[in-house]
């Protein structure tokens, strides 16, 4: 109800929401049994594709101005009336609005999608889902880290800005204020169904659960399966047993190997069954795998499948679970009623070696603001909507999905500021449509600001990062150590020519290096930057409980 009223609207208010093609549409729990993966079935969908009009996106006049509802509401219709002027509408009104589908693996590399690049191993159900969709080239994520990226694309907000760094722990006293609006609030007050299936990460106490922060339903970790005492250089007692929740009730006191080798199984089934039972009504199904996060398990269907051993073996079951997924959809002909999104929550974690995944030409991975850290595998599907076999190279981040999908659902923006923009001309394919942004930025760490990216330009500000360096790669998941690399000037690289960030040309671009290095300037009076020593205007606290709290 905080959502409701904030939003100013009644419980069960639905109203009428645009879809990318410009048609208006209207919209007047049990656990099942687990079952075992069955074969992949080949999607067979024949959609057709309207056509769109070439545009650029409107340009914001400010990065960093809050807006009122009312601000934010006239925004969004400036874009949409630019950005679909053309599109035809439908002679006939649908019965409802959107449903979304968002898939999120964990520490899987850029390169590990075949449409991406991947090798030893197929993809055969993502690639299809490319094919009959879009995919970006250069989508990130708001931080290279498990938490702190679910929080931004939960919010729409940098994690900064709601307070969410690194990795959180078990037991930890801060999780996402359920004061942020989150995505399955801001849908839920349009009469959605919403779960949360898998990886939760955003807070494992009772007050932060998915269960308190507009998730219907829930079921998964509540944290990264490594957190066990399995953990293999944590010490004895470090960490406890990992628990396994059903809404907000733990169901599985101690996961087992045993256990973890059924997680996608689960989440999969769960999600299908999901989909069965809320056919008749919007939803929203957030589908957070904790594979491919070491250690790395896999059901005993997908085994020695892979050329690349188990981290091979594990991206095929995933790919199986996006098939799954997808093939419920057109079962209960929702394909034209669905946007599917699917990514993942940073780059390859690259000291666990053959457990790890790859980021290709990109610089580093995991835990590193270079392009392996950030930029992720990006594939969205809408037959109808989205028209099939594009490619975007614009930039994008996770926190412009959620202006995005509050446009779709026609749900207000919170009142609170968030930094994604709409970004629905390139997720439609639009010929000449462009990033909204003047500029993305990248922290990582105790908020430090580490990048800042405009256009084709990155700027890398000097900081220490962790890197492998010419040591041999690690093998059985035992990793090896980063070693600390400081850097001591800002470096410049034009990544439209050098993608691998390999040739710092901060020396023969002295007036693009002065301007990126104001707008990092904007970013710390916002954020702040604890490596200046800055605090942000513009920061909220986290969620917080009472070291008397158990």
């Amino acid at each position: 109800m905080r959502l409701l009223h904030e939003l100013g609207l009644r419980s069960g208010e639905l109203a009428f929401a645009a879809d990318f093609s410009g048609t208006r549409r209207s919209a007047a729990t049990s656990p099942t049994g687990f079952m075992a993966p069955g074969r992949i079935k080949p999607l067979d969908v024949r959609a057709t594709h309207e056509p769109v009009r070439a545009s650029r996106c409107p340009q914001p006049a400010l990065l960093f101005r809050a807006c009122s509802v009312p601000t934010a509401l006239a925004a969004m219709l400036v874009i949409h009336s630019s950005a679909f002027a053309a599109a035809p509408r439908s002679a006939s009104v649908p019965s409802r609005p959107p449903n979304f589908v968002i898939i999120l693996t964990d520490d899987q590399g850029y390169a590990d999608v075949g449409v991406f690049g991947a090798k030893g191993f197929k993809t055969p159900n993502l690639d299809r889902m490319a094919q009959e969709g879009i995919r970006f080239t250069d989508f990130h994520v708001a931080q290279p880290v498990c938490s702190a990226s679910r929080a931004a694309l939960l919010t729409g907000c940098y994690p900064s800005r709601v307070g969410i760094m690194g990795a959180l722990g078990p037991r930890s006293r801060i999780g996402l204020n359920p004061d942020e609006v989150t995505l399955a609030e801001l849908v839920k007050a349009r009469g959605y169904a919403t779960a949360m299936l898998g990886k939760w990460h955003l807070g494992d106490r009772l007050e932060f659960l998915p269960t308190r922060q507009g998730f219907d339903e829930y079921f998964g970790l509540p944290y990264s399966n490594d957190m066990w005492p399995d953990h293999p250089e944590a010490k004895p007692g470090t960490y406890p047993p990992l628990p396994l929740f059903d809404a907000d009730r733990i169901v599985n006191p101690d996961v087992t190997s045993a256990d973890q080798c059924q997680l996608t199984t689960w989440y999969t089934q769960r999600a299908v069954d999901f989909i069965e039972r809320n056919r008749a009504r919007p939803f929203l199904l957030y589908v957070a795998h904790s594979m491919p996060h070491v250690p790395l398990h896999v059901s005993d269907q997908f085994k020695g499948r892979s050329k690349r051993g188990l981290y091979g073996d594990v991206i095929m079951e995933l790919d199986w679970s996006v098939g799954e997924i997808l093939a419920a959809l057109k079962r209960h002909n929702l394909d034209r009623d669905t946007l599917v999104v699917f990514l993942s929550d940073n780059g390859p974690w690259l000291s666990y070696g053959d457990h790890a995944g790859s980021a290709g030409r990109f610089r580093e991975g995991k835990g590193t603001s270079w392009e392996g850290g950030t930029r992720v595998p990006f594939i969205a599907r809408w037959p109808g909507r989205i028209p099939a076999g594009r490619v975007c190279r614009e930039p994008a981040m996770t926190i412009d999905l959620f202006p995005t999908i509050a446009r779709l659902a026609h749900a207000p923006l919170p009142t609170r500021p968030i930094d994604g923009l709409d970004i629905g001309p390139l997720l439609s394919g639009e010929r000449g449509a462009r990033n909204p942004h003047e500029a993305y930025f990248f922290y990582y760490g105790q908020n430090e600001l580490q990048a800042v990216r405009s256009g084709r330009w990155k700027l890398v500000l000097p900081h220490t990062y962790r890197t492998l360096g010419d040591q041999p790669s690690a093998h059985g998941g035992m990793p090896v150590p980063y070693r600390q690399v400081k850097l001591a000037e800002p470096e410049l690289y034009d990544l439209q020519r050098d993608p691998g960030e390999r040739r710092n040309v901060a020396s023969g671009q002295p007036e693009m290096l002065r301007r990126l290095q104001a707008l990092a300037e904007q970013a710390r009076a916002t954020y702040g930057d604890s490596l200046t020593r800055r605090v942000g205007s513009g920061v909220r606290e986290p969620g917080r409980v009472s070291a008397a709290q158990p």
